[in-house]
């Protein structure tokens, strides 16, 4: 994992340059702001763009509520004062536009310090593809072309969904053709000082190009009825192009966060330590990993305790039960013992989290299910279902690792109960697992079934919202939906958020325009955006 120790710089305030309508206010009035000649270090815009990754409700330490891995369904609270509810209320979206304030101030700091194609701005390019598909992805149109320059447009008007998507492609293509340019010779370089991730030169060209399979894949719905967007063809470059495209290799190359003393791994970064039994692992994960007789069932849950208190069988895959989201949590919590908690020697042992797998943002192997689908999809004509079986492979190689297991050889576990108490040990057999799991050259709808869930299970706390973002596009794996629990009406699943408060008081005319265009004038978290139509 990369050194991600925050660096902080009092500096920080400088850089107070508003974005879109919604946060104009005062800001371009500060007198203590610099002024749009100020020169700042590249390296310090850089080190607090990297820094905008770390989003309070991405991560899974930030908030005791935890939301992307309940809407995920990793994580069930059978407790509201301890874990919140499991309720998938949504309403208004966060916003991405600091990230993308400070990618316009790093293209201009980087023009006038060290040229206008350094690879700053094809991190920049990067940044700015990133932020608005953060947010489209969960609202749909978005301002984009207008956005960036509040004096000029301090209203900027919503473009299309399928716009910012074509034009955050060509933003990801400038990079890595800007990258391929810039690094050739320091490739193992580190990138800079202020990037908190430590990556190389190369391992920043991987990053973009393994980002730009995530949003074409994202894309599978919009493949065949979008010609303009090119979306098979530019997967099947990539992929058939290492030279020209590189992407990630191993697990090394992931974008992950270490936690240190001053930000703490989840249970102790909350307070919540002393209750890890008002919280379970999820049912649809339990559910894949029990039936395929996963290792990883053994590291990620502990044992249920309702049969045998003392001594529960730690061996048999039958006393691994996930929690479902939809039951009431009046009744959670009156089921002691029957839901398998989080594996309290894993998760609750270390408050660097080193005793768990690595929290990562974009990484390998959900790299290699990417491909894997792209290959099962027919996206990639010259290559063959035997193609797609060795990325799957790789995928479920590569998840293991993280988890601190070899595929192909087993292991003997210590099991524990979610204080950390050992209740004996199990002797893996990856074998059977792999039998299980083994890929379906013959049947590419069971093929993709099999990507999808050993994706969500590599995604397992991980990545922010992306597990649920594959389940919305692909319905899979199957999660629970209609359940009281879940706290809408009838159960039903959000399929958007609302827009962000802020952008709808400070930009309201275009606001309305875009609901009106979109959804008919009625913005309701369950209509369904253009990605996933």
């Amino acid at each position: 994992m990369k050194n991600t120790t925050f660096k902080i710089f009092a500096a920080c305030f400088l850089l107070v340059f508003s974005i879109s309508g919604c946060q104009k206010g005062e800001l371009d009035k500060n007198p203590n702001a610099g002024n749009a000649n100020s020169i700042v270090p590249v390296s310090l815009i850089l080190n607090h763009l990297t820094a905008t990754f770390i989003r309070s409700e991405e991560m899974p330490f930030a908030s005791s509520d935890y939301i992307p891995y309940k809407s995920s369904q990793f994580q069930v609270s059978n407790y509201a004062k301890y874990w919140a509810t499991n309720e998938d209320t949504w309403s208004y979206s966060a916003h991405s536009y600091d990230m993308l304030k400070y990618a316009i101030q790093l293209e201009i700091q980087a023009t006038s310090q060290v040229g206008a194609n350094s690879k700053y701005a094809a991190v920049a390019k990067f940044f700015r593809a990133y932020s608005a598909i953060w947010l489209s992805q969960r609202v749909g149109d978005i301002p984009m072309s207008q956005a960036g320059d509040p004096q000029k447009y301090p209203t900027p008007v919503f473009d299309k969904q399928k716009d910012i998507y074509k034009n955050s492609l060509q933003l990801l293509e400038e990079a890595n053709v800007i990258m391929n340019a810039t690094i050739a010779g320091i490739p193992g370089a580190v990138f800079d000082s202020g990037d908190i991730f430590g990556l190389t030169n190369q391992q920043w060209q991987k990053l973009i190009n393994t980002y730009r399979l995530r949003v074409l894949i994202s894309l599978s719905k919009r493949a065949d009825d979008n010609a303009d967007l090119n979306i098979k063809n530019q997967v099947a470059t990539i992929i058939g192009n290492a030279t020209t495209y590189p992407i990630m290799i191993a697990n090394s190359d992931n974008m992950v966060y270490k936690f240190v003393a001053s930000n703490q791994y989840p249970p102790f970064a909350t307070g919540n330590d002393s209750y890890n039994n008002f919280q379970n692992v999820g049912k649809p994960v339990l559910d894949i990993t029990t039936s395929t007789k996963d290792p990883r069932t053994y590291l990620i849950a502990s044992p249920i305790t309702s049969t045998d208190v003392a001594s529960p069988d730690v061996t048999s895959f039958s006393n691994y039960i996930g929690a479902d989201p939809g039951t009431a949590l009046a009744t959670l919590q009156n089921t002691a013992g029957k839901y398998s908690a989080f594996n309290g020697a894993r998760y609750f042992r270390s408050n660097l989290g080193t005793t768990a797998e690595p929290f990562i943002f974009i990484g390998y192997p959900e790299m290699c299910f990417n491909i894997a689908e792209a290959i099962n999809r027919g996206w990639v004509p010259s290559l063959s279902a035997t193609d797609a079986k060795t990325w799957y492979d790789k995928g479920i190689a590569a998840s293991f690792s993280n988890f601190g297991l070899n595929v192909t050889s087993n292991a003997t576990l210590t099991i524990s109960d979610a204080g950390g108490k050992t209740l004996g040990t199990v002797n893996t057999d990856n074998a059977a697992f792999l039998a299980n799991v083994a890929y379906n050259t013959g049947n590419s709808t069971t093929a993709l079934s099999q990507i999808l869930q050993q994706k969500y299970i590599a995604l397992f706390m991980n990545s922010g919202w992306e597990a649920y973002l594959n389940h919305r596009r692909t319905n899979l794996p199957a999660f629970s939906e209609g359940g009281v629990g879940i706290g809408t009406i009838g159960g039903k699943l959000p399929r958007r958020w609302l827009y962000p408060l802020d952008e709808i008081n400070a930009n309201n005319v275009n606001y309305q325009a875009a609901i009106q265009s979109q959804f008919g004038g009625a913005e309701d978290v369950f209509k369904d955006i253009w990605l996933v139509k």
